[in-house]
């Protein structure tokens, strides 16, 4: 009897999927957003996938896997976007979309189990509290708040909370260990660094706090401009604007609008700004949108949006890719840093570079304190060898590239061989059982990293 056979067997009355198709669909993300990572990883598949309905039964089961000496990764939603939950050595996927208790709701907090999903956590905050989470991905209506932690970075609400990293914006993770006998931590303060953004390698969250901020009646904006430049220096502008609450802050240049978002309000040669601005705010906005180059396309209420149509945000951030490649399959995209305080004039050299090979899409947010833009490019791709030239063109002029078509945690450049993770691995996973592959510190402890690259986190 096999090892993932002997292991079924133990699980008993625990909820298990062995239907081929139905542990592949469930064992993949978004990556074939990147060429690249559709050719590497395109046959990956677990050999089954276990649904725990709570905790107790998430220990159960990571206590036979070790037994067995099974892998397993956890998975969410499954909106990643380079494998992040992709079992490269096959195994077991981990779902925990059962895991959904919202469980507590306090003022400025909410405590939720990690499969619940963000828009159902956003509504019941605002039902009973009238709070929303500071910030989720684009991915709102289908992604969890655990994958968002173990895998995501920023997203809608950045511009004026800043990144997950960032002190303050996770409260507690409650983590499973991989031991023989599993240990359940609640980690706190600097500690939920060691699996913030580790994409399940070292702990298995079940249970979550995060802040919660007053959900203000957000009215959805869409501005068109002439030129992109003017889009962008407008956009920076708004975002410099401490006392105006806005949650979004999106630059993206033409002909994106009108090829794959908006044909009904941007031209072909319009740049778009997408906006999300507090209704006690749109005073202010307006005096200084109506300062500006652009017109106003489209101005309503979120609470507004009819079920034919979609929120703005789902315009933006990695949905904007998304959309793209519903009319070209050859689309990719990129994710970059361009560091302040020069930022903007970083943005124009690899526009004016690259023109429409590389249609710019940007996201202002908080960053260390100071309002600058990541870039999630558009490119219209060719080749293997001219993206790798693309990357290392925006690496070498300052523009650090976040590499989407690499599938570790280290080499996407996100960060550093994280120690602080690397030694928790080695605590709470001993065996290395946990999402194997994904983190390049465990697998390779030589690994040589470049002594002036560029990192999101380099800690």
């Amino acid at each position: 009897m096999s090892a993932v056979a002997a292991l079924i067997e133990e699980l008993g009355d625990i909820a298990v999927e062995t239907q081929p198709q139905k542990v592949r669909r469930r064992s993949r993300d978004f990556y074939w957003y990147s060429p690249i990572l559709k050719r590497k990883l395109d046959h990956v598949t677990a050999d089954a996938v276990v649904t725990p309905q709570d905790e107790d039964e998430v220990i159960r089961v990571v206590a036979a896997c070790h037994r067995h000496r099974v892998p397993v990764t956890v998975r969410g939603g499954g909106t990643g976007n380079y494998g992040q939950a992709m079992p490269l050595e096959g195994g077991v996927v981990l779902d925990l979309s059962e895991l959904n208790r919202i469980k507590e709701v306090g003022l400025g907090w909410v405590r939720v189990e990690a499969g619940a999903k963000l828009a159902e956590i956003d509504a019941q905050c605002q039902s009973q509290s009238r709070q929303e989470l500071r910030v989720h991905p684009s991915t709102h209506k289908t992604g969890t708040i655990g994958g968002y932690i173990a895998g995501g970075s920023s997203g809608v609400g950045s511009i004026t909370w800043g990144m997950l990293r960032d002190p303050g914006n996770i409260i507690e993770t409650r983590v499973v260990t991989m031991e023989a006998e599993p240990r359940v931590l609640a980690l706190r303060g600097a500690d939920i660094q060691k699996v913030n953004h580790a994409y399940g390698t070292n702990g298995i969250i079940t249970e979550l706090m995060v802040p919660l901020a007053p959900a203000y009646r957000w009215c959805e904006i869409v501005m068109a401009f002439n030129h992109f430049m003017d889009a962008a220096r407008f956009a920076n502008m708004i975002g410099r604007q401490d006392a105006l609450l806005k949650k979004l802050v999106s630059v993206i240049a033409a002909p994106v609008g009108h090829e794959y978002l908006r044909p009904d309000l941007i031209g072909r040669t319009e740049s778009m700004v997408i906006l999300m601005i507090a209704e006690h705010a749109l005073d202010a906005f307006s005096s200084l949108a109506a300062a500006s180059e652009g017109r106003i396309a489209l101005q309503r209420f979120a609470d507004e949006v009819n079920g034919s149509d979609i929120p703005v945000f789902e315009l933006t951030w990695n949905h904007t890719t998304l959309h793209a490649l519903k009319y070209d399959r050859t689309i990719t995209y990129l994710q970059s840093l361009f560091p302040p305080p020069n930022h903007l004039e970083k943005v124009e050299a690899m526009y004016r570079h690259f023109a429409d090979e590389v249609p710019i899409h940007l996201e202002f947010v908080r960053f260390d304190g100071e309002i600058t833009c990541f870039g999630l490019q558009l490119v219209r791709y060719s080749t293997d060898e001219r993206l790798l030239e693309i990357i290392e063109f925006h690496n070498q002029s300052g523009c650090p590239i976040f590499n989407p078509h690499e599938y570790t945690l280290e080499g996407g450049g996100m960060k550093r061989v994280d120690k602080t993770q690397l030694d928790f691995k080695r605590e709470a996973d001993p065996l290395g059982l946990l999402n194997p592959g994904k983190m390049i510190g465990w697998d390779n402890p030589d690994y040589d990293e470049s002594a002036d690259r560029r990192f999101l986190y380099d800690k």
